[in-house]
């Protein structure tokens, strides 16, 4: 009873941590661009470049990260102490970065870049660990998939809190200044954030010892040499993602302008947030059932009949839920396919070359992710811009088709892009004997040092 006990209490440790990151996530890829522009008065051109060059430079500190983690060696491990040492920071910057100070035009631009550079940093500080400490968590395969598990289930309830939320928060809190409202609603965020990463360092424990062999960074990117499958994958990443981010930043602003409703932002942002998770529930059962490559597709397919049904509906409320339901629901059979494929790549180019660069080429992975991130904000930014874009009052015709752009059409052509991508993905055929192979050589060694 008390080991289970000991289990679980490291199983929903480890969930918290992505509770908290999702609290501040989902505040930024929801809301910020919306805060900039229409709270803090900042002109959409001027949050397209910051948005670029942010997440441009949060991409490298991730890698840098990674590097740094793997020089720590504490008597509480390598991952575990920045979940109490990025706590309070990862909270205020989160705090500062929705606060409006007065110092005027060029003065907000100069804060928004601080702050919005320092939380990426902190984001990195806290979030990069999770993903490191997996390993040394346990060596049993079905707990650490129990515990990647729990861990996506606290993802989708923070990412769900923060959609439907924060814009009645906002409204509660800021009596009638959305300023204020937004800043306190990220005090709250924030300092619950802070409390659950204080939890998760309290309730994990690095128990596992991983030793890798030492692997320079050129015999790592000689994995990549010849390496398709990971060409494909690391492609798919621009257009996978950037569909996702170019509707999560678009969405405040149709649904408040093109569809004069914003009492439904949370709605929509809460189905965007909360029904993927049932999709993330089936892909473990449909994937014995198909290669990864044939999920990948029906999923993508089912996500972009949702967006097709948004966009063939117009403005009708019913319509659009149930397009934006549909849509949800793909991507979150998607996302989950595309995480249990991002380590075969990897292994094809051990196979090919006997080197294991897991930990550089996943924070390539993550690289380029944050790369898609920033030009999917600049391009929406500058289409803000090009469309005559003007906060807090009725939109033109060429603003409205902007937004209309950004949610629904770009995000539509980029699904289909990535599905022509991923059609000449054809690892799965293969990988069985791959990874029977890199087993093979593992015994042969272990074999020899006996």
């Amino acid at each position: 009873m008390n080991a289970n006990i000991g289990v679980w209490r490291q199983r929903v440790g480890y969930g918290l941590a992505d509770f908290s990151c999702n609290l501040v996530w989902q505040m930024i890829t929801l809301y910020l661009m919306f805060y900039y522009t229409d709270v803090m008065g900042l002109m959409a051109a001027q949050v397209a470049l910051l948005f670029l060059l942010t997440r441009i430079v949060d991409g490298i500190t991730d890698i840098v990260m990674g590097v740094i983690i793997d020089k720590t060696n504490t008597k509480w491990g390598k991952s575990r102490p920045y979940f109490l040492f990025g706590a309070i920071p990862f909270a205020l910057l989160g705090i500062l970065a929705f606060y409006v100070p007065d110092i005027g035009p060029t003065g907000k631009v100069i804060y928004a870049y601080i702050t919005y550079m320092g939380l990426s940093m902190a984001y990195t500080m806290v979030n990069i660990p999770l993903a490191s400490i997996l390993p040394n968590l346990t060596s049993d395969p079905q707990e650490r998939t129990m515990l990647a598990t729990v861990r996506i289930i606290f993802s989708f309830i923070g990412a769900t809190a923060v959609s439907v939320l924060t814009m009645p928060m906002v409204k509660a809190l800021g009596s009638g200044s959305q300023a204020q409202g937004f800043f306190w609603t990220m005090v709250i965020f924030g300092v619950i954030a802070a409390l659950m990463f204080f939890v998760t360092f309290k309730n994990v424990e690095e128990k596992i010892k991983v030793q890798y062999e030492k692997v320079t960074v050129k015999q790592a990117f000689s994995t990549l040499k010849g390496n398709k499958p990971y060409y494909i994958f690391a492609t798919n990443i621009f257009f996978m993602w950037g569909s996702h981010f170019f509707q999560q930043g678009a969405l405040i602003y149709y649904v408040t302008y093109n569809l004069g409703r914003p009492d439904l932002v949370a709605v929509i942002a809460g189905i965007g947030s909360f029904v993927p998770i049932f999709g993330t529930f089936l892909t473990p059962f449909i994937a014995q059932k198909v290669y990864k490559r044939t999920l990948f597709m029906i999923a993508s397919v089912i996500n972009l009949v949702g967006i097709l049904i948004m966009l063939i509906v117009g403005l009708n409320v019913s319509g659009l839920i149930v397009g934006a339901v549909i849509a949800a629901f793909g991507f979150g059979l998607r996302q989950s396919i595309y995480f249990s494929m991002q380590a075969d790549p990897v292994d094809y180019g051990e196979w090919k070359t006997g080197i294991n660069a897991a930990g550089v080429l996943s924070a390539l992975n993550g690289f380029l992710g944050k790369v898609t991130m920033a030009v999917a904000g600049a391009l929406f930014g500058l289409m803000l811009t090009l469309g005559n874009y003007m906060p807090n009052q009725p939109q033109s015709d060429s603003a409205l088709l902007a937004i209309k752009m950004g949610y629904l059409i770009i995000p539509a052509v980029f699904v289909v892009i990535s599905m022509i991508v991923m059609s000449f993905y054809n690892l799965d055929k293969v990988y069985p004997k791959i990874r029977a192979e890199i087993n093979a050589r593992y015994d042969e060694k272990e074999e020899a040092v006996i």
